[in-house]
């Protein structure tokens, strides 16, 4: 999985094809679900339903992003950490990062 964060990018394999193919489905879940909120909308439906489902949308979201998260501490910080260097202070900058985007959202 390739990875384009601040311009540089890098090469990732570390999620497992059974953790991947979970992934998959449940952000497909959310695809779905997104579809259904426009639906929501286009027919007009009652406001607090909606946002019922933005906030359910929002949690499943913010599920594959935690997720996504612990398996990057778990793998590429961890194997960073280990080797040292400027490659573990960027890792850690990396994730420290993430942490606070998913704190601000």
């Amino acid at each position: 999985m390739a990875h384009t964060g601040s311009g540089a990018e890098h090469q990732h394999s570390y999620i497992a094809n059974r953790t991947k193919d979970d992934y998959l489905k449940r952000l497909r879940r959310i695809e779905g679900q997104a579809r259904g909120l426009q639906r929501m909308v286009e027919e007009e439906q009652y406001c607090i339903d909606i946002l019922t489902q933005v906030s359910a949308m929002t949690k499943a979201l913010q599920s594959v992003a935690l997720g996504l998260l612990d398996e990057h501490m778990a793998h590429c910080v961890v194997n960073a950490a280990q080797e040292g260097g400027e490659e573990a202070a960027i890792k850690l900058k990396e994730a420290s990062d993430a942490i606070a985007r998913l704190v601000r959202s």
